[in-house]
């Protein structure tokens, strides 16, 4: 199976996307029996990813819960192994701002698992305050974690950074981690050939706020190089084309591996109370949770159903929105050579590590 081969999905409106009508999947009364299936979640210690996490142990997969403190992961596996009376859920370490820690993480993954059947690149940062700290190899943070993979900071310095390292981070996980879904679609392991996905959060952001040129390039350039370009975006703009990046990046792994037994699906979550808003001013995080913001058991149902719902088989290259709706995302988000482009940059910046 390469893309899609469903009739293209209908719009959803802005409103219903804002304010959607009530889940026809639900978890986790849908979610099926998961025995056998080996599941990574980055991100998986706090908000939806610790929920996702929370599910999937319960409904009997094993977890690797991937994050960068762990504290904060102990905390979370403590909480999830009391709510569920299961275990079957393990620590990995990996900090998403460092393409070094990235690959140490799939390496370390890699000597504990020969299959993977789901990764889901849940980790993210939201609106950082302007644009601050980068990434170990010098990357604005957003784009670094949502799509190469790295893991947020705080401050102004730290916003651009961010949303760069969301996406550059993300790639390079998947990208090393590849070989070990190629062989558990094959079968070579278990003897029993099967799909395997690779699901990533994105955000309707990646349509609302992304730069009007879709990626602007010169943001994405290493160290002080980027700065002009970060602080004319400021972090709303570079929290959308990371999003974007995300989106990009799974239309280009669907078409690069579905023939292989890959399912890559990008999807927006929803508005959902997570500790992403505690970079947003007070007030404003105040308003948009009063007006927007769902709880996180909600919030969860578009990755749980793309991570192992039967139908999101046939859904390979697509984006979902809440709650579990296929949904047509931005002009740019469609754009093969866009996606192409960004998928070469990737390869480039990865290069070495």
């Amino acid at each position: 199976m390469s893309v899609s081969k469903l009739p293209p999905p209908e719009r959803v409106g802005s409103f219903s996307e804002k304010w959607p009508p009530k889940p026809t999947w639900k978890a986790p009364d849908d979610v099926p029996d998961l025995t056998g299936q080996i599941f990574l979640v980055t991100g998986g210690n706090v908000g939806i990813g610790r929920e996702t996490c929370r599910v999937l142990v319960a409904r009997n997969a094993k977890v690797y819960l991937a994050t960068r403190s762990e504290e904060r992961a102990r905390i979370a596996i403590d909480d999830i192994c009391k709510s569920t009376g299961k275990s079957n859920i393990h620590f990995l370490k990996i900090d998403l701002a460092d393409l070094a820690s990235v690959r140490k993480a799939a390496e370390e993954y890699m000597s504990l698992e020969q299959e993977l059947h789901v990764l889901i690149n849940n980790a993210g940062v939201l609106y950082s305050p302007g644009i601050g700290p980068q990434t170990a190899q010098g990357y604005d943070v957003q784009f670094g974690v949502h799509v190469l993979g790295a893991e947020p900071f705080s401050s102004f310095t730290f916003a651009a950074f961010a949303y760069e390292i969301e996406f550059l981070g993300h790639y390079f996980l998947t990208l090393l981690l590849m070989p070990t879904l190629l062989r558990t679609a094959k079968g070579e392991v278990s003897g029993k050939p099967t799909l395997v996905r690779v699901v990533s959060v994105s955000s309707d952001a990646h349509e609302m706020t992304a730069p009007k040129e879709g990626i602007v390039w010169d943001s994405l350039k290493k160290g002080d190089a980027a700065l002009p370009a970060r602080k004319k975006l400021t972090g709303t703009r570079l929290y959308g084309q990371s999003k974007l990046g995300m989106v990009l990046i799974s239309s280009e792994l669907a078409r690069r591996y579905g023939d292989q037994g890959v399912v890559a699906i990008s999807l927006h979550p929803g508005g959902v109370k997570s500790e992403l808003l505690r970079h947003l001013h007070p007030i404003i995080a105040w308003i948009v949770e009063k007006i927007r913001i769902y709880p996180v058991s909600l919030g969860v149902i578009t990755s749980l159903y793309a991570a192992t719902s039967e139908a999101a088989l046939e859904m390979n290259g697509e984006y979902l929105t809440a709650w579990a709706r296929r949904q047509v995302p931005s002009k740019h988000a469609q754009n093969p050579e866009l996606r192409e482009m960004l998928w070469k940059w990737c390869e480039e910046q990865v290069s070495g590590f």
